[in-house]
């Protein structure tokens, strides 16, 4: 064994916690060293991840658009709860009425409706009514497609914050176009049913709705990419986040970094402040 400072060989039977050589305690020197090495290591990794809270808060409140983006992509995905039209079935021993939406898609469900579009389909007088049901309701399940990757996209925004808006300004741009699709194809089948004593076919105004949400959030974030998403980072954070990057890969030993590794003339206040009150409530301490 040698000593960490000196470099002198110590017999493994010497107990002492002092080496002979130069006289300093083992022990204490390693350990000094240590949290030398884990202050500068957490002021690197602080800094990293300031970086990051700092993109979150620009991705999410970092300004009145951001605000109202996160509000509009919950109201358009909360808009599928909005019947987009549907069909209501008048015979013998049946009356019900179907809507697509959220709501109407978990009725059909429960009350066994899916299961019978296959023989609806099958069946002449039937056909046309479940045609009717069908396509807004498959139109329906690409704008619930498009919520997700709109709330996706929101959510992890902040790790690469002007992609996810250019990604969430197209996407919302298609679930437009397929919520406009949704309420032509209602239209449409409503129409090609025409009157009919047992089938008659029902408006909605979800898809309208839909669309104008998806219109919206469309426009916001054509706003936030003119405008442009800086987060704001502290002075050196960016260069902290590089050299810690440096330290894991090797590149850069961290015994030889100073200790603040940086320092603003914000953070050195900051530091002395601390350490004022610090040694002040210490002294009240003893004084007690």
């Amino acid at each position: 064994m040698n000593c960490p400072k000196c470099g002198g060989e110590i017999p493994f039977f010497d107990l002492k916690p002092n080496c002979k050589h130069c006289g300093v305690n083992i022990m204490y020197y390693t350990q000094e060293a240590g949290l030398m090495r884990d202050a500068k290591r957490t002021e690197l990794e602080a800094g990293a991840a300031r970086m990051v809270i700092a993109r979150v808060k620009a991705n999410f409140i970092g300004g009145k658009l951001q605000i109202a983006r996160m509000a509009a992509v919950l109201v358009a995905a909360a808009a599928l709860l909005l019947p987009f039209g549907g069909v209501r079935f008048s015979v013998p021993f049946f009356n019900w009425t179907y809507s697509a939406g959220i709501l109407g898609i978990v009725g059909a469900i429960r009350n066994g409706f899916a299961l019978r579009v296959p023989a609806f389909l099958g069946s002449t007088p039937f056909s046309s009514a479940a045609l009717a049901a069908l396509v807004p309701t498959a139109i329906l399940a690409v704008c619930a497609v498009l919520d997700l990757m709109l709330a996706g996209a929101l959510l992890l925004g902040f790790l690469n914050l002007t992609r996810s808006t250019k990604w969430m300004s197209a996407v919302s741009l298609i679930g437009a176009v397929f919520a406009l699709l949704a309420q032509i194809a209602s239209a449409v089948l409503r129409r090609a049913i025409g009157t009919d004593a047992f089938i008659r076919p029902t408006s909605g105004f979800g898809a309208l709705a839909a669309a104008a949400l998806f219109l919206v959030v469309f426009l916001l974030n054509r706003a936030l990419l003119k405008k442009g998403i800086e987060p704001r980072y502290r002075e050196f954070d960016p260069k902290r986040r590089e050299l810690l990057r440096q330290v894991r890969a090797g590149e850069v030993d961290l015994d030889l970094l100073p200790l603040p590794v940086f320092e603003s003339e914000e953070e050195r206040e900051e530091r002395l402040r601390a350490l004022e009150e610090a040694l002040q409530a210490e002294e009240e301490g003893k004084e007690a």
